[in-house]
C-alpha cells in the first residue's frame, strides 16, 4: 500500500504541469518572502560578506547567499510564476530589479521568537535579532516603495502571494539540549509568533498567504549526527529519530490549527498549508523513486560535510577539513542542516502543483522540470 501512495504521488508531481499554459496576466504579481535559511536569498550574506566556497556552485557556479549548492524552494515557485529571483531586501539598494515582483525578508538563522524571549530564557541568544517580526518590519518599512495608498496597497497585494516560512527550526535546534517534552512546551510560542505575522500582514491587504510547516528533522543530517544514540528502537526503518519526527508532527498540527483560528478571524483571506514534513519524508522513504541513490545509510549523509557516520560535525561546509561529494544531486542532504538543489526541486514541485499545499496555489504557468 506505501508503494501505491509513493507511485501516486509522484504521479501526481508531474502530471498537472502538461496541461497548464502560459497564462497572461500572470496568476500572482509579486511574492514576499520570510524565513530564515531555508528560503534566504541574500540577506545574511550582505551582513557577512564571507567566502562561502561551495555554496551555489551546482547553479550559480559561484557563492550566491544560498545555503545550498544551488537553487531554494522559493526560487523554483518563482521561476514556476514567471517571476525573477526574490531580491533579498538588504540588497535593494544596489539592486537593478524591481520591488514591485517581490522581496525576499527571509534570513539565515532567523527565528520565530524574537531577541526579548531568548535573553530571558536561559538559552543562548541570537547575535542579532532578524526574527520574524523584525522581517514584517523591514516589510512595513518597505511598503511605500510598493504602493501609495491603502487602495493602491490592497489593489497590489490582492494580486501578490505572501510566504511566512519556514521558520521555527532555528528555534528548536537553539533548545536542542533539552527533552522531547520540554521542546514541546515553546511551540505555542512559536507558533503564536507565526499566526501574529500572519494576521499582521493580513491586516496590511494580504489576501493569498502560505503558511509552511516544518521538515522532519529526526532525518536531518545535523540532528542525527548530534543525537546518535545506541538504540536501535530510537530509529524508524529509514533511519531516522523517531522521538524528533513525532515531535515536528506535534509542531505542525498545532500550526494547523492556528491556521484555522485565522481563517474564522479573517474569511477574506486565503491561506494555504504547505506540507513541507511529508513532502520530504517521501525522499527518504523512497529516495531511488525520484533520482537519488537507494542506500538507506549513504541516502542521510550530507553531500558537504567532514568526519563522522553522516559526513558531518562541527567544521563548515567549504573549510579545509571538509569535502563534497561528487554528485549532490544523487543526495538529499547538502551541508548538514540544508537540502540539496536536487530536494528542493522535488520539493518545490509538488508544492506548485498541489500534492502538499491544502488548499492549493493558483495554477503555475510554468512547470518545474
Amino acid at each position: 500500500m506505501k508503494i501505491f501512495i509513493l507511485f501516486g504521488i509522484t504521479f501526481a508531481c508531474g502530471f498537472f504541469g502538461n496541461f497548464i499554459s502560459n497564462a497572461n496576466p500572470l496568476p500572482y504579481e509579486a511574492i514576499f518572502n520570510f524565513g530564515d535559511s531555508i528560503s534566504d536569498t541574500g540577506n545574511a550574506a550582505f551582513d557577512y560578506p564571507r567566502d562561502m566556497g561551495p555554496y551555489g556552485s551546482t547553479y550559480f557556479k559561484h557563492a550566491s547567499g544560498r545555503m545550498s549548492n544551488g537553487r531554494l524552494i522559493i526560487i523554483f515557485i518563482a521561476e514556476a510564476y514567471g517571476l525573477p529571483f526574490l531580491l533579498a531586501s538588504k540588497n535593494i539598494t544596489k539592486s537593478q530589479g524591481d520591488v514591485k515582483k517581490g522581496v525576499n525578508f527571509a534570513y539565515a538563522g532567523s527565528t520565530a521568537l524574537d531577541i526579548e524571549y531568548f535573553s530571558g530564557s536561559g538559552v543562548s541568544t541570537p547575535q542579532k535579532d532578524n526574527s520574524l517580526i523584525v522581517q514584517f518590519d523591514w516589510f512595513k518599512k518597505l511598503k511605500p516603495l510598493l504602493c501609495k495608498n491603502k487602495e493602491e496597497c490592497d489593489s497590489f497585494f490582492k494580486k501578490s502571494l505572501f510566504i511566512v516560512g519556514e521558520i521555527g527550526g532555528n528555534d528548536i535546534f537553539y533548545h536542542l539540549f533539552k527533552t522531547i517534552t520540554e521542546l514541546q512546551e515553546i511551540v505555542p510560542l512559536i507558533v503564536d509568533s507565526i499566526k501574529n505575522t500572519t494576521i499582521a500582514l493580513i491586516e496590511e491587504g494580504a489576501v493569498e498567504l502560505v503558511v509552511s510547516g516544518n521538515f522532519p528533522i529526526g532525518c536531518n543530517t545535523d540532528i542525527l549526527s548530534k543525537k546518535i544514540s545506541q538504540k536501535k528502537e530510537d530509529y524508524d526503518e529509514f533511519g531516522c529519530l523517531i522521538a524528533y519526527n513525532t515531535f515536528i508532527e506535534y509542531f505542525n498540527e498545532q500550526l494547523k490549527k492556528s491556521i484555522e483560528i485565522i481563517k474564522q478571524k479573517h474569511p477574506q483571506a486565503k491561506i494555504v498549508y504547505f506540507d513541507y514534513y511529508n513532502d520530504a519524508k517521501r525522499l527518504y522513504q523512497a529516495p531511488q523513486q525520484y533520482g537519488f541513490i537507494s542506500d538507506k545509510v549513504e541516502i542521510l549523509k550530507a553531500c558537504c560535510g567532514g568526519s563522522g557516520p553522516y559526513h558531518h560535525d562541527q567544521n563548515f561546509c567549504g573549510t579545509s577539513n571538509t569535502t563534497i561529494c561528487s554528485d549532490p544531486s544523487k543526495l538529499l542532504n547538502w551541508d548538514g542542516q540544508h537540502f540539496t538543489e536536487a530536494a528542493y526541486k522535488h520539493i518545490a514541485k509538488c508544492l506548485v502543483e498541489g500534492s502538499f499545499a491544502y488548499p492549493s496555489l493558483k495554477p503555475a504557468p510554468f512547470k518545474i522540470a
